[in-house]
């Protein structure tokens, strides 16, 4: 009976290591291409295409009374933007806090839906005659609205649309895309090569996120951003870990922004008009407000 009970815990024993040895590593992930190119393709097109749809598809097809096709475009993006994102936490090799992740989530949607509703008033008042490169109440057709509370309407309306719902939709994004960062470490050197289809993609990355930061006027919150992945990645080399394809595209797509939001505040330096309506610590004018300042007068 002793041998038997023996052999049986031997088994036991034989089992359980059998059982440990055949659980999968995470391996770690190629280059997700197809993640990258979905989020580039539709943040050009959803995103920075938005205002020009608007512009230049006749209002003929959609009234003032109703929803724009750059309405029709912000609303894929708050759905498909969040997918993506959620697909990419998904394939880092090593695990992230998914609870973070998904109160992020949560807080992007709801910042980019009341972004949505602000932009679109917005945007009707340009084809009014509002001019982006002045404040609120130094606009033309704002500035003598009877009765004058009006004006604190429509500044208010302002604020839900380039503060409150900036600040709610680019945190938890740029913390999103920090976590996934963070779970994109490697000591296999196969694995931090990036291959030819993203370096091509680098360069459509790199500008669209500097019309993000110009645009959104996040310039503390993306620099906060490149700093904490740039201390993350002096900490994890000394693990001896280093970003793997993935994280080494994201690192450089952020590197090369920072490039050209320092070339375009040197090239609009000396804007007199560009400072007075950005007098804060970063000079950052928007490229929407360029536009209607210097493009669309001229024409």
């Amino acid at each position: 009976m002793q041998n038997v009970r023996k052999r049986r815990g031997n088994d036991s024993h034989s089992t359980a290591g059998v059982c440990k040895e055949n659980v999968p590593e995470r391996k770690m992930p190629p280059f997700h291409f197809d993640l990258w190119f979905c989020l580039t393709l539709q943040n050009w097109i959803l995103d920075f295409g938005r205002p020009i749809a608007m512009i230049v598809l006749p209002l003929e097809w959609f009234p003032l009374n109703k929803p724009s096709a750059g309405d029709y475009f912000h609303m894929a993006y708050n759905v498909i933007t969040p997918f993506l994102m959620l697909k990419l936490t998904e394939r880092t090799p090593r695990p992230v806090p998914r609870t973070a992740v998904h109160l992020c989530i949560v807080t992007f949607v709801m910042g980019a839906s009341i972004h949505l509703v602000g932009d679109s008033i917005n945007h009707r008042l340009i084809l009014s005659g509002y001019q982006l490169h002045l404040s609120v109440r130094e606009n033309p057709i704002i500035k003598d609205l009877k009765p004058a509370s009006l004006i604190d309407s429509f500044e208010l309306l302002y604020y839900y649309d380039e503060h409150l719902g900036h600040l709610m939709w680019y945190i938890p994004f740029f913390i999103i895309l920090l976590i996934y960062f963070s779970g994109c470490f490697s000591t296999s050197e196969d694995q931090k090569k990036i291959p030819v289809s993203g370096w091509l993609l680098l360069g459509p990355s790199s500008l669209y996120y500097w019309y993000l930061v110009t645009e959104g006027q996040i310039t503390a919150l993306f620099l906060l951003t490149f700093l904490a992945m740039s201390a993350m990645m002096i900490f994890q080399r000394r693990k001896g870990l280093g970003p793997d394809s993935n994280g080494s595209f994201l690192f450089y797509s952020f590197s090369i922004t920072v490039l050209l939001v320092s070339l375009w505040v040197a090239y609009l330096w000396n804007d007199p008009v560009l400072r007075n309506k950005y007098p804060g610590l970063f000079y950052v004018p928007e490229p929407w407000s360029y536009y209607t300042l210097h493009i669309r007068k001229s024409h």
